[in-house]
């Protein structure tokens, strides 16, 4: 019995169906996503999306989607799905699914008369190819089926419409064709594992709609292409597998390829399953390179969620060093001025992140921890740049002050990972002293002091040695209050000390070197729990806040108004679970496992099998964001391997 499977009930209901969708990667780049029905509802929907060179390694959505149709007695069937204005949908072909099961591979069970069709679908890893099995279970008699491809040729941020420059022309190749819409984009080459017939007959399908999009608030309307149909006969125990790839394959090898491909897959039959399978999705190997990617589907590699996801990722059960290594080793090639780049593509990276260098010493002792050994040799020297970098002063106005706290104020910027920034304007006010960036700061310096002396590294340990203590005691004097029994979000020369509650507290309880006692930590934590803690993760903000937003809908400007104003993150269950078993041991380990297991109940919601960006701070927390993002699946996986390992035997 397959762990994730939908039945005919809920997939016939488009509002159930719809709100549910799926994400593959190939681990190279390219993704393949849509709804559990097929239905695309966003623009950043596709079945074989790539990056593409020509235009900065930018991902492409190349073929959008696929109609199949079932044609017999002079009928036809069409088992694909679109929506257009009017909540209008054509064709309906969601109403011929059975069952539909996610344990290795979304496969869909269809019925259209005596006519029982499987279709399992697949990108392959490593490659720019996405793959479809059609088998005929049933067929009581001979009976056709046409495959018609709709192609995009669009950034994934963008959308086409029908226009004079597509190239409509096909060139014929092995049971298939190939087609370039544009000058730049690579040839998609459709070919199949039987002879077919292509009729061609290139046409547009005018305004296609993405309901997501719309409720976004962006433009949602868009035109497809298609450059004409496949057609093939079949009958029952057929097996025909369709294949889309920027390279030409061999026809004959098409069904061994599904086959041995499918076979190395790790089967999502379980909660664990599932996130270890989520989170191999967001490594990114390119060009030599290999990247961690933020989210999917419209995050690139970030380096502040790449610091934090990478432990969850890469060491959990697995313990994939050489992994890890290759992931900082990316991020420490990217570095300047002491920072790491915080978002932007590959060839343009910004680097406006206070926390993502701090994030970097703490990658690096989980690393060690798991017996990266060579963490001094292969890391101190970055490690030294960037406390250099932060004493001194870098850009972003970032720089440590007398008192031995970093301090910072860049107008217009948002530096810490509270980032949203509404007309030149950071919604979240932070500027001055933050609360987790001088408890990094303060773990920063005394972990690299640390493996300074065991160097004998003398001058770097004669420099630094009496700043922790200055550290310590300035922390305490600006951020504690006996009276709050927490401490400050943040305190800058204007306002003063900013005693709001959110999480950015419980950061400074889980540091590996934390500068607070166990009654502070304590309160701090059990403020947290009262005002903070939901079971999706985290409010960014106490629902008592006048600022509080307990919901995340809107336009882009009214969402990046809730986005850390109450919206609910599960990365920050990280931070909370492992202060929380530091601090209450035994007697915290249930709540602790409570918390990181009940988030099993989001596997068959919005992104199917993996776990989203945030959800509303409001119960039911509904998701929201990215589908699938790195640092959600990464943290709750530290988490349980936290609970397996550390503290199995409380």
């Amino acid at each position: 019995m397959s762990y994730i499977k939908f039945d005919k009930e809920q997939v016939v209901n488009l509002e159930y169906a719809l709100s549910r969708e799926v994400i593959r990667s190939n681990r190279a780049g390219s993704f393949s996503s849509t709804t559990i029905v097929g239905c695309n509802t966003r623009k950043y929907h596709g079945l074989l999306i790539c990056p593409v060179d020509a235009f900065g390694g930018e991902r492409h959505v190349l073929l959008s989607s696929l109609d199949i149709t079932v044609v017999f007695d002079d009928k036809s069937f069409n088992t694909g799905i679109r929506k257009y204005k009017g909540d209008y949908f054509s064709p309906k072909g969601h109403k011929y699914i059975e069952a539909l099961e996610m344990e290795t591979l979304p496969s869909r069970i269809y019925r259209v008369g005596s006519v029982i069709l499987k279709q399992e679908r697949m990108l392959v890893h490593y490659e720019e190819q996405y793959l479809v099995r059609i088998t005929v279970l049933e067929a009581s008699e001979p009976m056709k089926l046409q495959i018609r491809p709709f192609l995009a040729f669009r950034s994934i941020h963008e959308l086409t419409h029908a226009n004079m420059a597509c190239n409509t022309r096909v060139d014929y190749i092995p049971n298939g064709i190939k087609s370039k819409m544009y000058e730049g984009f690579p040839e998609l080459h459709m070919q199949f594992s039987t002879q077919v017939e292509f009729v061609h007959v290139p046409d547009w399908y005018l305004g296609v709609e993405y309901p997501e999009e719309q409720k976004r608030g962006y433009d949602y309307s868009e035109d497809l292409f298609t450059p004409g149909f496949f057609e093939l006969e079949a009958n029952e125990g057929d097996v025909i597998v369709f294949s889309a790839s920027t390279r030409e394959e061999k026809p004959s090898g098409l069904k061994a390829k599904f086959t041995k491909t499918v076979a190395r897959k790790t089967p999502r039959n379980s909660f664990r399953h599932c996130l270890e399978t989520a989170a191999q999705q967001f490594i990114e190997r390119r060009n030599g390179k290999t990247y961690l990617i933020a989210g999917f589907p419209w995050f690139g590699s970030w380096g502040r969620d790449t610091f934090i996801a990478l432990p969850g990722i890469a060491l959990a059960k697995r313990n994939k060093l050489e992994l890890y290594r290759d992931v900082l080793d990316t991020q420490v090639g990217r570095m300047k001025d002491g920072l790491f780049p915080n978002m932007g593509n590959v060839g343009n990276p910004a680097f406006n992140s206070i926390d993502a260098p701090l994030w970097f010493f703490w990658a690096v002792q989980q690393y060690l921890m798991r017996g990266g050994n060579d963490a001094w040799l292969r890391y101190g020297n970055a490690m030294k740049d960037v406390i250099n970098a932060y004493s001194h002063g870098t850009e972003f106005n970032i720089c440590m002050r007398d008192n031995g706290l970093i301090y910072a104020d860049a107008p217009g910027k948002s530096l810490t990972w509270m980032d949203a920034v509404v007309n030149d304007v950071p919604v979240t006010q932070r500027k001055g002293y933050a609360c987790e960036i001088n408890a990094l700061w303060y773990n920063a310096v005394c972990f690299t002091l640390d493996l300074a002396r065991k160097a004998r590294d003398r001058k770097f340990v004669k420099e630094y040695e009496k700043l922790p203590e200055l550290i310590n005691k300035s922390f305490h004097e600006i951020f504690c209050s006996d009276e709050k029994g927490y401490i400050a979000d943040y305190v800058n020369d204007e306002e003063g000390k900013n005693f709001f509650v959110r999480p950015n507290m419980v950061i400074a309880v889980s540091m590996p070197y934390s500068m607070l006692s166990a009654d502070e930590m304590k309160r701090i934590l059990d403020v947290a729990d009262k005002e903070l803690v939901t079971p999706r993760g985290l409010r960014t903000l106490s629902p008592g806040n006048p600022k509080y937003k307990g919901t995340y809908s809107g336009n882009q400007e009214q969402r990046d108004n809730a986005y850390h104003n109450g919206t609910v993150w599960p990365w920050l269950l990280g931070p909370f679970c492992e202060g929380w078993l530091k601090v209450y041991g035994k007697q915290g380990y249930q709540k602790v496992r409570k918390l990181i297991f009940g988030l099993e109940e989001v596997m068959s919601e919005h992104g199917v099998t993996t776990i989203s960006e945030i959800y509303d701070g409001d119960p039911p927390h509904a998701p929201n964001g990215a589908i699938s993002q790195a640092w959600s699946v990464g943290e709750v996986l530290r988490v349980i391997d936290l609970l397996e390992n550390e503290y199995a035997n409380l």
